[in-house]
């Protein structure tokens, strides 16, 4: 019996005074574990939503990236056809200052031609009249006889 109140204090003794710390100290490392838990759930979490949007960036990006090629490309066919057009433009150009020079040629020419008749024409008159004729007195004559041609 004596053994039995001794126990029966040292259990009383230790639901006072040993249990309540180890039960609070149980309670928070249980606390600690379950924070640590959610802490590891959240991070998780954050790391899903992270993946998520650096995959929507990256799909952001890529699609800029292919507008901007296809700027490129645009503007590279726009160039294209720009210096397309400026070459006709010029060829053009070219073509008719050529035509310009080529008429000036062709009416020098036909000048020099009606030129070298009229004086043709003046020394066979020369000849069929017999007579000479003066070319400074005639040249009027000579003038229209040119033009006539």
């Amino acid at each position: 019996m004596g053994q039995s109140v001794a126990f029966f204090i040292f259990v009383l003794f230790c639901m006072k005074f040993v249990w309540p710390p180890v039960i609070a100290a149980l309670h928070e490392r249980q606390k600690k574990i379950a924070d640590g838990l959610d802490a590891a759930t959240r991070a998780t979490r954050d790391l899903e939503l992270a993946q998520d949007k650096v995959g929507h960036q990256l799909r952001e990006a890529k699609a800029q990236a292919a507008e901007i090629i296809e700027q490129a490309k645009k503007r590279g066919t726009q160039i294209v056809e720009e210096a397309r057009e400026q070459a006709v433009i010029e060829a053009d150009r070219v073509k008719a200052q050529a035509r310009t020079e080529i008429e000036l040629e062709l009416n020098g020419v036909k000048d020099a031609l009606r030129a070298q008749l009229g004086s043709l024409a003046v020394n066979g008159a020369e000849k069929i009249l017999g007579a000479t004729i003066d070319q400074n007195a005639h040249a009027e004559l000579v003038n229209k006889l040119a033009a006539e041609i």
